[in-house]
Order: C-alpha cells, then structure tokens, then sequence
C-alpha cells in the first residue's frame, strides 16, 4: 500500500504521527479484544482481532519503509504504551463481566442484608469463624458496572468491612438489579 502522502519531504513528521495513533488504535482494539476473550465474548474478539491485525500490518509496512528514521520507531514504541492506557480506559468504560463481593463481618449483618436486598442485589449468607471469634460471610454476585454502588452500601452499613472482590468466568443463575427501575429484579433463568 503505497501512500504517496508519505513519500514526500513531510513524511519525517507526518508518518510517526500517523504511525502513532494507527497504533494507540489497534493496541486499544488488543487490549480490549484480550478482555473479551477473558470476559467469554467468542464473537466480538475474533472481529477485533481482524481489524487489530489489519492495522498493524499497514503500520509496520509503513515503518519498514522509512527504516531509517528512529521518529517512526519512536511513534510506533509510544503508540504502544498509549493504546495500553486508551485500551484499559475503554475496558473499564464498558465494566464488562461479573463480580463476586464477599464481606466478611463480625456482628449484626441484617442490616446491610435487607439494604442489598432492597437495592435489587441478590444476598447469601455464611456462617463462619474468625481470627477474633464467629464471623459472617455476604456473598453477592454484582454485574461490574454495579461495584461503586454496592461498594458503598458496605461502606456506609460497615466502614472497617473486610472485603475480596473477584471476577466471576460464568454464573448461572442469580438475582441482579434491572438497569431501568431499581426496585424491580430480573431472575437469570438457568442454563441447560
């Protein structure tokens, strides 16, 4: 693919600057595409790998054209690192997946149980032993966008609460807000 734009005398400027942003581009589309394949998405990850792919085969012909100057290496090199931040920026944008809140607590858990609840957050209840005597373990299973608000009914109810959060590979079944009223909740049938 020959771009006559870049074979003229601005090309020592022009074309680290096109090969910069063609490469934030497709490291975007690679850190997002990584995540969908973690995240179970079969059939949007191999779409973006097309064009990921696509992408750097015209940046890298381009920079094996103009090998010597270091400008095209330096924009391809810092358009990796940027397209890395943009990437985990727009993943974080789209809160894909699942979460496992656990909270382990000593003490009266009803409180933050019927406030979970009432919220549309499904709530399970363990029984359990701690360093300092009998502890109970709220399990609920969050969709990701929802963290910062289930993160701050715990915070609110218990400011000290001992907490893990996880990322959930499958859930099968569970009780999770719906995104339009709050007050409803949308029961995830079981898979066959």
């Amino acid at each position: 693919m020959e771009l006559t734009l870049l074979t003229s005398p601005a090309s020592a400027v022009l074309l680290p600057i096109l090969i910069f942003f063609a490469r934030v581009f497709d490291v975007t589309l690679g850190t997002v595409r990584i995540i969908f394949i973690a995240r179970g998405k079969k059939y949007l990850a191999p779409l973006l790998g097309f064009v990921e792919t696509f992408v750097w085969i015209v940046v890298v012909s381009q920079i094996v054209k103009s090998i010597n100057g270091i400008w095209a290496f330096v924009g391809y090199a810092a358009g990796f690192a940027a397209g890395t931040l943009v990437g985990m920026y727009v993943e974080d944008r789209l809160a894909i997946g699942t979460l496992i809140v656990r909270t382990i607590l000593a003490g009266d858990v009803h409180p933050l149980v019927q406030r979970l609840h009432t919220t549309g957050y499904g709530v399970t209840c363990v029984p359990g032993e701690g360093a300092q005597g009998p502890v109970t373990v709220v399990y609920t299973v969050i969709k990701r966008k929802d963290i910062q608000a289930v993160m701050t009914i715990i915070h609110d109810l218990h400011p000290h609460a001992f907490l893990s959060i996880e990322q959930v590979q499958t859930a099968q079944a569970g009780v999770f807000p719906v995104a339009s009223s709050g007050s409803r909740l949308r029961f995830l049938a079981k898979r066959k």
